[in-house]
C-alpha cells in the first residue's frame, strides 16, 4: 500500500513558452469569434451546490463532457484527468495498480472525489479512493473544482473536488456498444442502455477490461521483484432508474460497482513471488427530489459505499493474506432555496456512519481489527449578482467521531470588468480528519494524529466568449498539521506546516475551426519546517491539446510535461518528462465508428515513482456502435 505522498522538482521553461504561447494566441484570436463560432456555456452543479453557468462559478471549475470522453479514448479515469490544469497523478505500475492525484499540490486524501454527489473514500486505508478502476464507459460528464471548498463539501476538500455523473436516460431508448484491443495484451468490451418511456428514466452500462500489462516495478532498480508481467482484469457496471410521480417531484435509485482482478510487485519479496491484488467497490444510493413550493427544491439521498481491498503474497516463506474493508453510510439532506431571480441559497445536513475492517493472517500470525464513528455536519451558503458584483458565501461545521470537529468558510467575490472579462477573489478554510487506521492501525496507526486544517486565498482573471475560456489564478494554501509518513517508524505522522504558492493558467477555444486545450502550472509546495519540496509533486505541470474534425475524420493529440520531483527519502530525484498521445476516430455511418490511438508516441522511459514503470509506446483500435 502507497501513501499518498509529495514531492520536488525545478522550473523548466518550455512547458512555460509553449503554453504562454497557447494562452496568448487564444486570447488575442478570442475576439474575432464570429456568433455561429460561439456555442453554449455548460451548466455546473459542483462549484455551489446549484446550477449555474460555468463562467459563472467563483472557484476555478472544468468540465469534462461526455464528448471530450469518447474524443480522448482515455483509457481509465487517471488518464483523463492527469490532462487538467494543475493536476498530476502518480501511478506504481500500469493500469490496475494504485494511482495517487495531487491536486494543487494538495495531498491525494485532501481532494474528494464524488460519484453522483456521493464521496468515495477508503477509511480502511489512507483515504484513497480506488482511482484506477473507475472506467471512462461508466461516466458521463466531471466537473472538477479546484482549490479549498471544504465549506461547500467538508473534510477531504482541501485541494478541490473531483465529481463524477454517471450516465441518465433521455428520450428514445438508445443502444451502444463497442470492442476494443491493443498493445500488452489489452482488449475491452463495453454494452449499453439508455432512454426515457414516459416519466421513467433508465440507463445501464457495462464494460469489462483485461491487460497482460507489464512488470510493475523495475528488477534493476529493485532487484527482488518478479520480473513477470502484472496485469489487470476489471469488470465495472453503473446504472440508474427514476421516476417522476408527478411534476417537479422524482424518486430514483443509482447503482456504481466495479471488481478487478492484478497481480502487483513487492519490492521486499523474492524474484520468485506471487502477489495478486483483488479490489471491489460498491456504491448504491436511493433518493428523492422534490419542489415543495416553486421557489425550495429539497433532495434526500441515502447512500451506501463499500470498498474491499484484499492482498495476497506467495512467498517461499509462506503465505499471507491482508485484507481491507471500508463501509461508510451516509444520510444527504440539500435544500435549494430560490431567493430571487439574481439569489440563491443553500443548506443541508448529512449524517453518517463509518466503519474500517483490517485483517492479516500470515505464518507469523493472524490479526483482526474494527473501528467505526459517526460523522455529522451542516452547512449554509447564499450566492448571486448585484450589477456587477457577485457573491458567493458558505459556512459550514463538521463533526468527525474521534477526530475532534471545526468550523469552516468560504467567501467568493467577482467583479465583472466588461460582458468576457471578470476579476476573482476568494478566501477559504479547512478541516480534514484522519482515517480510523490512520489514527488506530497497529502497524500504521498515530492516536496522537491531529486533524489537517488549512486557509487558502486567491486571485483571478477570467476571459469568457463563445467557445473561449481563458483562467489565471494565484493561489496561496498554508496547512497546518499536514498529514505525513515516517519512513523509519511507518507510522502517519503531521507535519507542523506546509504551503503551496503558484499560478495556475488554463485556455480552451475553437479557433481556425480546430479545439485547442492548453494549462500550464507553476507552485512550490514545501515543509515550511524543512524548507524541502513535498516529497513526489513538480513545481511545473503544463499539458497542451489540438484535435480537427474534417469530413468523416477527427485527429487530435495531446502532449504533457511534468518536472523533475524528488521521492521518498533515500531514493533518487525523479527526471523531468514529455508525454505525447494521438488520437483519430472515422465515422463509417451515422450508427458505426472505428478509432484508434498511440499512447506514448515517442516512446518515452518515464517514472513517476522510483523504481515502478509506466508503459511504453502503446497501439489500440477498436470499433464503436451508437444508436
Amino acid at each position: 500500500m502507497t501513501l499518498s505522498l509529495s514531492r520536488r522538482s525545478g522550473a523548466a521553461l518550455k512547458p512555460l513558452a509553449l503554453a504562454a504561447a497557447i494562452l496568448s494566441c487564444s486570447f488575442g484570436s478570442a475576439v474575432a469569434q464570429t456568433v455561429q463560432e460561439q456555442s453554449l456555456v455548460p451548466v455546473v452543479v459542483t462549484a455551489a451546490r446549484v446550477e449555474q453557468p460555468q463562467t459563472d462559478a467563483l472557484p476555478h471549475t472544468t468540465v469534462i463532457s461526455a464528448e471530450d470522453i469518447r474524443n480522448s479514448q482515455a483509457p481509465d479515469l487517471p488518464a483523463l484527468l492527469e490532462r487538467q490544469a494543475g493536476i498530476q497523478i502518480t501511478r506504481v505500475g500500469g493500469p490496475g495498480q494504485q494511482a495517487s492525484l495531487f491536486m494543487r499540490g494538495a495531498n491525494t486524501s485532501e481532494t474528494l472525489i464524488l460519484i453522483d454527489g456521493v464521496p468515495i473514500r477508503r477509511q480502511a486505508s489512507y483515504g484513497l479512493p480506488a482511482l484506477e478502476n473507475i472506467l471512462p464507459e461508466q461516466i458521463d460528464h466531471i466537473e472538477i473544482v479546484r482549490g479549498n471548498v471544504s465549506a461547500i463539501y467538508g473534510s477531504g476538500a482541501i485541494g478541490g473536488v473531483v465529481q463524477i455523473f454517471t450516465k441518465r436516460g433521455s428520450g428514445a431508448p438508445a443502444f451502444n456498444a463497442s470492442v476494443e484491443a491493443g498493445s500488452r495484451g489489452t482488449y475491452q468490451g463495453n454494452v449499453g442502455v439508455s432512454g426515457k418511456s414516459g416519466d421513467t428514466r433508465y440507463a445501464l452500462a457495462l464494460t469489462r477490461f483485461k491487460t497482460d500489462g507489464f512488470s510493475a516495478q523495475n528488477p534493476q532498480q529493485s532487484p527482488n521483484v518478479n520480473p513477470d508481467r502484472n496485469g489487470d482484469g476489471n469488470t465495472s457496471v453503473s446504472g440508474s432508474v427514476s421516476q417522476e410521480w408527478s411534476k417537479g417531484n422524482e424518486i430514483g435509485a443509482r447503482i456504481y460497482a466495479n471488481d478487478a482482478k492484478y497481480t502487483f510487485d513487492d519490492a521486499y519479496g523474492t524474484p520468485t513471488d506471487q502477489n495478486r491484488g483483488h479490489s471491489k467497490s460498491q456504491s448504491f444510493a436511493v433518493y428523492s427530489k422534490n419542489n415543495f413550493t416553486q421557489n425550495w427544491t429539497s433532495t434526500l439521498t441515502l447512500s451506501q459505499n463499500v470498498n474491499r481491498d484484499n492482498l495476497d503474497d506467495l512467498t517461499q516463506f509462506g503465505n499471507s493474506s491482508n485484507g481491507y474493508k471500508s463501509t461508510q453510510n451516509l444520510l444527504q439532506w440539500a435544500n435549494e432555496l430560490r431567493l430571487s431571480p439574481m439569489w440563491t441559497a443553500t443548506a443541508g445536513v448529512d449524517a453518517g456512519r463509518e466503519k474500517a475492517e483490517v485483517e492479516s493472517n500470515s505464518s507469523y500470525g493472524n490479526s483482526s481489527n474494527s473501528y467505526s464513528r459517526s460523522t455529522s455536519s451542516v452547512y449554509a451558503g447564499a450566492l448571486g449578482k448585484i450589477g456587477p458584483h457577485q457573491l458567493q458565501l458558505n459556512l459550514r461545521h463538521d463533526d468527525v467521531g474521534g477526530s475532534g470537529s471545526d468550523n469552516t468558510g468560504y467567501l467568493g467575490y467577482g467583479y465583472a470588468l466588461t460582458d468576457s472579462v471578470k476579476l476573482i477573489a476568494n478566501a477559504s478554510t479547512a478541516f480534514n480528519a484522519p482515517t480510523p487506521v490512520q489514527l488506530y492501525d497497529p502497524l500504521y496507526g498515530n492516536t496522537n494524529l491531529k486533524a489537517e486544517r488549512s486557509k487558502s486565498y486567491e486571485l483571478g482573471v477570467q476571459y469568457a466568449a463563445g467557445a473561449t475560456l481563458l483562467r489565471a489564478t494565484l493561489f496561496d494554501t498554508r496547512t497546518r498539521d499536514q498529514f505525513g509518513y515516517d519512513p523509519v517508524t511507518f507510522h502517519t505522522i503531521n507535519i507542523a506546516r506546509a504551503k503551496n504558492q503558484g499560478l495556475e493558467l488554463s485556455a480552451s477555444a475553437t479557433l481556425a475551426e480546430i479545439d485547442w486545450r492548453a494549462s500550464l502550472t507553476l507552485q512550490n509546495p514545501k515543509d515550511e519546517s524543512t524548507d524541502k519540496t513535498l516529497v513526489r509533486r513538480a513545481k511545473t505541470l503544463g499539458s497542451f491539446g489540438a484535435a480537427k474534425s474534417f469530413g468523416a475524420w477527427r485527429i487530435g493529440t495531446d502532449v504533457q510535461y511534468t518536472d523533475s520531483r524528488t521521492d521518498i527519502p533515500g531514493n533518487p530525484q525523479l527526471a523531468p518528462y514529455w508525454l505525447t498521445n494521438a488520437n483519430v476516430r472515422y465515422q463509417l455511418t451515422k450508427q458505426t465508428s472505428v478509432y484508434g490511438r498511440i499512447e506514448n508516441l515517442f516512446n518515452r522511459d518515464y517514472q513517476t515513482a522510483y523504481g515502478y514503470n509506466q508503459p511504453s509506446r502503446g497501439l489500440f483500435v477498436g470499433v464503436n456502435w451508437q444508436q
